[in-house]
């Protein structure tokens, strides 16, 4: 039994891609997958950088490039009435679905429910209607689960969600979608094939490449 830990933000069509593609990429295996939401934002402003939204040129081309991939892929994926946005109000709405037996985790419903609110049907993620109806959906869910629901604005949710910023920034998570299996970081949607090749015992991650690249000398470092 595989062990995979998906880190997200629903503000990365990267992470949308990347949870779409997931179970075919692990078609055959035997895994278990736990969805954490993190802040995205703040893994940036802890490394000191912009996310690709952020930066004009990039900001086009990553919207070009995702439309692509997801139809590359076979993915529904309509870009949202405004982006990038704040995801606390959804990434709050997720954890408010934590359950004991996994905490600060969301279920693949309720990862698909905010991954859907914000990548399909072109809609604004914050518009309070739309948030409304996404939480009715949501405790619907726990009711029928006959699960607690946690008050998305209240403490723990709020503690949970740093907690999982404090986790990934201690794996030396970077970005959105990174999943984490047997000790290793694997970023982004491209990465799929490079897991799954790690979880089928692949020989080249039993030589020394995954390690020796730390000891590549830094030729020059630029200031900020």
């Amino acid at each position: 039994m595989h062990e995979i830990d998906f880190f997200y933000d629903p503000i990365s069509p990267y992470a949308h891609l990347a949870f779409e593609c997931l179970p075919q990429a692990l078609a055959g295996l035997s895994v278990v997958v736990r969805y954490k939401p993190v802040l995205f934002a703040a893994l940036l402003k802890a490394h000191g950088q912009l996310g690709p939204a952020e930066i004009p040129s990039k900001r086009d081309w990553t919207y070009r490039q995702v439309l692509w991939m997801a139809q590359h892929h076979g993915v529904r994926l309509e870009l949202p009435a405004a982006h990038p946005f704040n995801p606390l109000a959804l990434l709050r709405l997720g954890l408010a679905t934590s359950t004991a037996d996994a905490p600060g985790q969301t279920n693949r419903y309720v990862t698909e429910a905010l991954f859907h609110h914000v990548w399909h049907g072109g809609g604004d993620p914050l518009e309070p209607a739309r948030l409304a109806a996404l939480q009715e959906r949501l405790q619907d869910h726990m009711r029928e689960r006959q699960k607690p629901w946690f008050a998305p604005d209240g403490d723990e949710v709020k503690a949970q969600l740093r907690r999982h910023t404090d986790e990934a920034l201690a794996l030396g998570l970077f970005g959105v979608p990174s999943m984490v299996a047997d000790g290793r970081v694997f970023w982004g949607l491209d990465a799929l094939p490079m897991l799954r090749e790690s979880l089928d015992g692949a020989a080249w991650f039993a030589g020394a490449a995954w390690d020796s690249v730390k000891t590549l000398p830094v030729g020059v470092q630029r200031k900020a």
